[in-house]
């Protein structure tokens, strides 16, 4: 509703600047002809109080790592972001790099503003990291933000068990969300709330904004539940704002917060949509679409502000917001330095260990104890193997966390180096994650992590990576160096059945641009899989592994593993050229490795090619991609336990394919490979029809 009187409200410059955050965001809406203002307008009183009295926050050094997170859940409500960047002067960064570039230039000009939704503007529809600075994630499908920041309060948590010292706080930030009814119904922001209430999570905070409001209505056609009691179901502690334009009981329930040592805390904001428009405030009108011309000129004059003005700022705005936030901060993060420069004189090591967190970098020597495996006709199941290297790892890289959806004995992902812990209330500083049975949230809390600067893996079933869809594209998205552990990965799964078979799950992840999806085809390719994903800084990865052995190959027959680093490379060859290539990935190889075995001593020129990662491979040169897999040579076999889509790129029109093309059955392993076909009959029949096929074509016979 609009102020009574339609006149300016009461409150000086504060009151000033909350409404210039409500004009710039409706003025962006309006020009670009599209956005959620509504939003914007009814919470502008809550995110400026945060902002401007309570966030320990320098916009003129957005990385500084005591800094409080400020996730904005709700992400379709950009323009509020956008227009805090810009009132409070935040500082452009270079978010691949450890400080700003020298020149103060402002992260969003008022001009960045006016091109809000538009093509390569620094202002697009929902907030993006690493491409607006000021930004702390990348938010819009709704709940992800909630996600992420339990995991950068369980970073920061983290942190402080390990970095702080008596006399030295380093880290003691505190992580504020701003979520919405929407955020309310999505199961991530459930799956997130209930284990943050769990581990008590005290430096976390999420302020929703309960404006009962959706794109199809009111909230009471699908959403009636109880949050408040709900919340305090979890373990948080719950308190409530009655109107969002108190500006005093907001302060006060922040104030409040900060003295809770023990849970996290939820504050219900009861708000307004669309606040100050004459005919759309508290509807849905308000929420998806622009006002209007005419309903934007009514809100402005609700506001005392100029009717036929666009991104009007008023004199003192900015000035009011350096003289907040800003001078607040920049104190704070000066006092900041100061004890770290102290620190580093005291705990050099741990310093150190600080700087190559910032950096993204990693210590000398982490990969030393990395296990190379004996050749084994029985071999291991790379899940083992992976277990094996992740544990020779971890104790030299201390910020690498991680853990399971409670499937860690499977999936080998748990520490078992003494003094690894697990991460709870009692032991912030333990390294292995319980997530429960929450792979929804395990991906999104892994991305909070790793947005705080430290090295994050889950792991579960493949076939459950479609519980984690969300997550992962995000990672993707903001270039975060994820890693999946995702075990199970076929119909050796067996007598579970095809609920829990992968078939399309290998599809799905190769399809996500910016994802490395990798299956490796021995212990000693797992190796090297972890030897090349932990460096990598922008990029998340996908293991595929596992539950059944494979045979660990004799790495003085065939070639080295250390050929994984290209995506795909000849792992057994013949004299001349081939007539028939074999390719394969994880379990599978061995097939291939088996059939081409048979046709050498056939007589039969054959090559195996290893295809542990076609992202890699794709990386490559034409002319290595051509080296492997020759152009000529039509005579092609795949084989692989997985869905056949992809694979034609590899096989060529004329290429066979022994992969699945049904889900699986519930059965012994042995009676499911028989059944589809993944027998050393099957993959030697294939082949020596390829084979015989390409010299007839050589020959002109075809």
């Amino acid at each position: 509703m609009a102020p009574d009187g339609g006149g300016s409200p009461t409150g000086g410059i504060d009151q000033l600047c909350i409404n210039t955050i409500r004009t710039l965001a409706m003025d962006a809406v309006q020009k670009a002809n599209s956005g959620h203002p509504g939003t914007p307008m009814g919470l502008a009183p809550v995110a400026y109080t945060l902002w401007q009295e309570v966030l320990r926050y320098d916009p003129a050094e957005p990385r500084w790592p005591g800094r409080d997170r400020f996730v904005l859940s709700v992400g379709h409500a950009s323009m509020l972001l956008y227009s805090l960047i810009y009132l409070a002067g935040v500082i452009e960064v270079n978010e691949d790099a450890t400080a700003k570039d020298g020149h103060n230039a402002p992260s969003l000009t008022l001009d960045d503003l006016k091109q809000f939704r538009q093509m390569s503007s620094k202002t697009p529809g929902h907030p993006e990291y690493r491409f607006t600075s000021g930004v702390e994630t990348t938010t819009g499908p709704l709940g992800q933000g909630c996600g992420n920041s339990v995991g950068m309060a369980m970073a920061a948590k983290w942190m402080a068990d390990r970095y702080n010292k008596p006399g030295f706080t380093l880290f003691d930030s505190h992580v504020y969300v701003l979520c919405g009814d929407g955020d309310m119904m999505e199961g991530v922001a459930s799956e997130a709330a209930s284990l943050a209430g769990h581990l008590g999570l005290s430096n976390l905070t999420w302020i929703y904004d309960s404006n009962q409001i959706s794109i199809e209505g009111s909230t009471s056609l699908a959403f009636i539940e109880d949050t408040h009691k709900r919340f305090e179901a979890y373990g948080w502690a719950v308190s409530e704002v009655p109107d969002a334009n108190d500006t005093a009981t907001i302060r006060a329930r922040l104030d409040a917060v900060r003295g809770i040592t023990d849970k996290p805390s939820f504050i219900v904001v009861h708000s307004t949509i669309g606040y100050g428009a004459p005919h759309k405030a508290g509807t849905r009108e308000a929420h998806g679409e622009p006002l209007g011309a005419d309903e934007v000129k009514g809100a402005k004059r609700a506001y005392g502000f100029p009717e036929d003005k666009q991104f009007y700022v008023p004199d003192g705005v900015r000035e009011h917001f350096a003289a907040g936030v800003g001078a607040r901060g920049a104190a704070l993060r000066r006092d900041w330095d100061a004890l770290f420069a102290r620190y580093r004189s005291e705990y050099p090591e741990l310093a150190a260990e600080l700087d190559m967190i910032n950096e993204h970098t990693l210590p000398e020597g982490w990969d030393s104890e990395i296990p190379t495996f004996e050749a084994s006709a029985k071999g291991v199941a790379s899940r083992e193997s992976s277990g094996k290297v992740l544990n020779a790892i971890a104790p030299n890289l201390p910020w690498l966390i991680g853990g399971a959806a409670d499937l860690s004995p499977s999936t080998k992902s748990d520490l078992k180096f003494q003094g690894a812990g697990s991460f709870e209330q009692s032991n912030y500083g333990g390294r292995n994650l319980h997530f429960g049975v929450r792979e929804h949230a395990m991906g999104s809390i892994c991305n909070g992590i790793a947005l705080s600067g430290m090295r994050a893996y889950c792991s579960g079933f493949l076939i459950f990576s479609d519980y984690m869809k969300p997550p992962i594209r995000l990672a993707a998205i903001m270039e975060l160096p994820v890693l999946y552990i995702f075990t199970h990965d076929s119909i050796g799964v067996g007598e579970d059945g095809p609920t829990h078979q992968p078939i399309e799950q290998l599809a799905q992840l190769r399809a996500t641009p910016g994802l490395l999806t990798i299956r490796p085809g021995d212990a000693n390719e797992v190796a090297e899989a972890w030897r090349l994903v932990l460096p990598l800084k922008e990029q998340p990865a996908a293991l595929a592994l596992s539950r059944q052995p494979m045979p660990t190959l004799d790495r003085s027959k065939y070639a080295p593993a250390s050929g994984l680093a290209k995506g795909a490379y000849v792992l057994a060859d013949c004299e001349g050229t081939p007539e028939v290539i074999l390719m394969a990935t994880g379990t599978e190889l061995a097939l291939a490795v088996g059939a081409y075995e048979t046709l050498k001593a056939e007589g039969t020129r054959a090559r195996v090619v290893s295809m542990p990662c076609w992202e890699l491979f794709e990386q490559q040169s034409q002319a290595y991609r051509d080296s492997v897999l020759p152009p000529a040579v039509t005579g092609r076999v795949v084989v692989e336990q997985a869905a056949a889509l992809g694979w034609d790129r590899y096989a060529g029109a004329t290429g066979s394919m022994v992969v699945m093309r049904t889900f699986g059955a519930s059965a012994p392993l042995s009676a499911l490979q028989e059944k589809f076909g993944f027998t050393p009959e099957r993959v030697l029949e294939e082949a020596r029809k390829q084979a015989k096929s390409h010299m007839a074509k050589s020959r002109g016979e075809a």
